[in-house]
């Protein structure tokens, strides 16, 4: 998925069997839902967009519905329709592969085609994509594939495990005494961070400082707003979100980054613990996150 994942166990007797059952998830979760191959599943149906029902396998049917779900929730801010508007800004590779500069990019305002307009038929396992429309589940999709990697990796070692995805951190079964540490900061080399105790759920970061790339001098990020095509002009720099489940974690991360100076209120309506820190490195915490 063009990141890092990390597998962490209590007992360092089981990690190897757990890293081996998270593995089989997150490639699993690759190979059906990366847009940078061609031979993922998810590909195929974006080139099958405008030509009617599209039958999915039993791990896309659940990921597209984790997608619009969560786009559902924040309103469109997180929407799975902007795989056309990534590819326009030149994101068309892993971030690993993409090219740090390069010639100008025109971008003119162009809206997704929409959350919903694409119809998702459970009872049948189909999706329908409008002409033109690509999907895109990166903004839920790490986060839920970490969910699922750390509930598997739990039920095979009989255990508690932390998997991160990146900046996306899920944990499943029992957890150490004093939970499982997790450092917050906006790079791995940032100078500062806070360092949080997870005991359930999910914790992820959004942010529009890391995966940039230039074109033409001008920066662009990886995310965008549905409603422009562009990427978000926001005053946060980070975003970070503690749930439920890492997936929506993360959809409210990057609807927090989307949404900008209405983020705290929105995210305090949810009732969700927020961290979220703006270009001069102030920092807003929202609800019950740790001071």
């Amino acid at each position: 998925m063009g990141t890092t994942t990390v597998v962490a166990v209590d007992d360092p007797a089981v990690l190897e069997t757990a890293t081996a059952a998270a593995q089989g998830v997150i490639h699993a979760v690759d190979a059906t839902c990366s847009r940078f191959r061609e031979d993922s599943e998810i590909s195929r149906l974006n080139r099958a967009a405008g030509q009617g029902p599209f039958h999915i396998s039993a791990l896309l049917d659940e990921v597209i519905g984790a997608v619009l779900d969560a786009a559902a929730a924040t309103d469109g801010l997180v929407d799975p329709t902007i795989g056309g508007l990534m590819e326009r800004i030149g994101y068309t590779v892993t971030f690993i592969d993409l090219p740090s500069d390069g010639p100008a990019i025109e971008l003119e305002t162009r809206s997704a085609p929409g959350w919903a307009t694409v119809e998702h038929d459970r009872s049948n396992r189909t999706v329908s994509l409008p002409e033109g429309a690509s999907i895109d589940v990166g903004a839920v999709g790490k986060g839920w594939a970490a969910d699922r990697a750390a509930e598997a990796a739990a039920r095979e070692v009989g255990m508690g495990v932390l998997v991160a995805c990146g900046g996306d951190v899920a944990v499943s079964g029992s957890s150490p005494q004093v939970g499982w540490r997790v450092r917050v900061a906006e790079a791995t080399d940032a100078t500062t961070w806070q360092d949080i105790h997870m005991f359930d759920g999910g914790v992820a970061t959004s942010g529009t400082g890391s995966r940039t790339w230039r074109r033409g001098g001008e920066i662009l990020h990886h995310i965008v707003d549905p409603a422009t095509g562009l990427p978000a002009d926001s005053p946060w720099v980070m975003a970070s979100v503690a749930a439920a489940s890492c997936a929506a974690a993360n959809a409210a991360a990057t609807a927090a980054i989307v949404l900008g100076d209405g983020a705290p209120s929105w995210l305090d309506s949810f009732g969700v613990p927020a961290r979220l820190v703006r270009r001069d490195g102030s920092v807003v915490l929202v609800g019950p996150w740790p001071s």
